[in-house]
Formats: C-alpha cells, structure tokens, sequence
C-alpha cells in the first residue's frame, strides 16, 4: 500500500467515525433528557460532522477521482465505510451514549492533538481546529458519567450495564490496519499504543471518580476498519442517505 492509498483511506476514517458518530448523537435532537442536553448533543453533533466535512473533503482530493465531501457522505454502500463499530451502535438509553461518547472522546482527543503535531499539513490543520472541539467533549462526557456513576443506584447501575457491554468495541479503536501502520511510519499517523496509554490513564480516573469498576479485557469485536459492519449501520445509512439517493445532485 502507498502513502497516497494510506492516506485516503486514514482520511476515510477520520471522516467515517466522526459522521456516523455525529448523526447518532443527532437523534438525540428534540429527545434529550433535559433542554440543556437537548442542545448539548445537537452542537456535539454539528461538531462531529464539520470535522467529518473536512476529513471526507480531504479524502475526496488525496483520491483524485472527482468525488465530493457530499458523494463520499451519501454516495457509498455500507461496506465502504471504515468507520469502527463502536460509534454505529444505537444510542440506547442517555446512559449508553454518555458511556459511548466518553470511551471516543477519551481515544478521539489524543488523537487529535498527536495528528495536530504530525507531517501532513492537511490533517495537522484539520486537527488543530478539531482539539478544541473534542476537549470539550471529552469534558461533557465525562462529568456525566461521573454524574450518572456516582449519582443514583439506578443511574449507577445503568452506567455499569453500558460500560460493561461496549467495553468489548473498545479493542478496535487501537488495532492497526496496514494503512495506519503505513503512516506510522511516515510520521503522519501516530502509533496507537502511545494512544492507548493516554486514552488509559484517562479512562482509570474517570472511572474512579464515577465509582464504576474497568470492564476486564476479553474478545473484542472488530472488522469496522475493514468494512465489515454490525447490523445497525445498513439502517442508519439508508436513513441519513434517503434525500440524496431519492433526488441524486439536490442542491439547497
């Protein structure tokens, strides 16, 4: 594989996990469990798919075969998408987001601050823009689990159920495929253990401060980086892609 391949489809990525991710905390909109969270996960959201736009934009220019940020998005069969399984999975009760939300947060923001150092001016300049938004994500997601955590025993008890199931989509955030590996070593990707460690540490006193217990490392599901998905992204997509494959070319 070439840098160039690598790099489209690292892009890819990016892009994928920030755009499915956003349109499942957009489904939220209009159902949050208070006003205030209502319009958190909105503005969460539009922050996850403007990065999706810049990252799906980018990947579309390192392709160089005249597809848009638009026909990346809304263009492509559900095997296309490299995005991990984590993020596809239904939203589930605010519990289960707020669990999903802090175990990317905590993997997204180091990443982003490591791409925001890296060799590939696009990226650094796509990222820089990106850690400020992610901070707060992070921080939004782990006071609530904090919240829900040390709160009621039923928040409690939801919190560790969540944890405890989505622990097992944990693994694939920091298991190289051959394009990571390959800009890796161009110094453009960082090395996922460095990540690991930091998403960690991050995750330990977190979890100490919710009085939730660390899931202990089992099987893993993976196969999102390579295309493979769960059976929740196949609706997902048909869903968020119905207007531009009923009208293709619409234009607001």
């Amino acid at each position: 594989m070439t840098v160039q391949e690598a790099l489209f489809r690292y892009a890819l990525r990016l892009g994928d996990n920030s755009l499915v991710l956003g349109h499942r905390n957009s489904e939220w909109c209009g159902h949050g469990p208070v006003l205030e969270e209502d319009i958190a996960q909105a503005n969460i959201a539009l922050d996850l798919i403007g990065q999706a736009r810049n990252y799906l934009t980018y990947a579309g220019e390192v392709e160089d075969k005249g597809r848009s940020e638009d026909a990346l998005a809304y263009l492509r069969g559900e095997r296309e998408y490299l995005n991990v399984h984590l993020v596809e999975l239904p939203k589930g009760d605010y519990a289960r987001t707020i669990v999903r939300s802090f175990l990317f947060d905590a993997f997204h923001l180091p990443l982003q601050q490591a791409l925001a150092t890296g060799k590939d001016e696009r990226l650094k300049g796509i990222a820089e823009k990106a850690v400020k938004e992610v901070t707060y994500h992070l921080r939004h997601s782990s006071e609530w689990l904090v919240r829900f955590g040390d709160g009621t025993d039923e928040s409690h008890r939801r919190a560790q159920e969540a944890l405890d199931d989505l622990w097992r989509y944990t693994g694939e955030l920091f298991t190289p495929d051959e394009a990571e590996e390959v800009l890796a070593q161009a110094g453009i990707a960082p090395k996922l253990d460095t990540i690991r460690m930091e998403w960690s540490a991050t995750v330990d006193r977190v979890l100490k401060e919710a009085t939730l217990t660390r899931p202990a490392d089992g099987w893993m599901a993976s196969g999102g980086k390579k295309g493979v998905h769960t059976e929740h992204l196949g609706p997902m997509l048909a869903e968020m892609q119905t207007l531009q494959r009923s009208y293709p070319g619409v234009e607001w």
